[in-house]
């Protein structure tokens, strides 16, 4: 009976490892897919047509706007550093990864329903293209840490 256990044990133990790797996997794939957003935001100011519509806006509303998109960009290469360096914290190694984790899933899950209800509804469809690869990857980074969190919670 020993002896069973004792097989049955690294199975298990490899399982778990195996479902470690793939959850961390998602999570760095999470990351590059974070750099790929932040890279969105050098591509829309020509794309929305920023200059043009900022200058119909006070200075200060310019400036705020300009200030808000650079910690954008900022707060998407902490993410994706996160995801790069924290994998298996976030995987629910610890619970502050964990935690991370859900403020994450909570942050992405707000971002697809704003995506899908708060977004003008012409711009959408004039640009149907992006509007479903963002929602692709609103998604998809939604479903990750959902995932991550179920993973440290087993």
């Amino acid at each position: 009976m020993t002896v069973l256990h004792s097989e049955r044990r690294p199975s298990s133990v490899l399982g778990i490892r195996v479902a470690t790797n793939l959850v961390s996997f998602l999570i760095w794939s999470a990351g590059a897919l974070h750099l790929l957003v932040a890279s969105a935001n050098f591509f829309a100011p020509r794309k929305l047509h920023y200059g043009e519509n900022l200058r119909k806006v006070s200075p200060i509303v310019r400036d705020v706007f300009i200030v808000q998109n650079i910690y954008i960009v900022l707060v998407q290469v902490t993410f994706a550093l996160l995801c790069f360096l924290f994998a298996p914290e976030l995987a629910g190694a610890s619970l502050l990864g964990r935690f991370l984790s859900g403020f994450l899933a909570l942050f992405w899950g707000l971002r697809v329903l704003l995506q899908l209800f708060f977004y003008n509804a012409e711009v959408k469809k004039e640009h149907t293209v992006f509007n479903l690869l963002f929602l692709a990857c609103d998604l998809y980074l939604f479903a990750v840490f959902i995932v991550a969190i179920w993973a440290g919670v087993r």
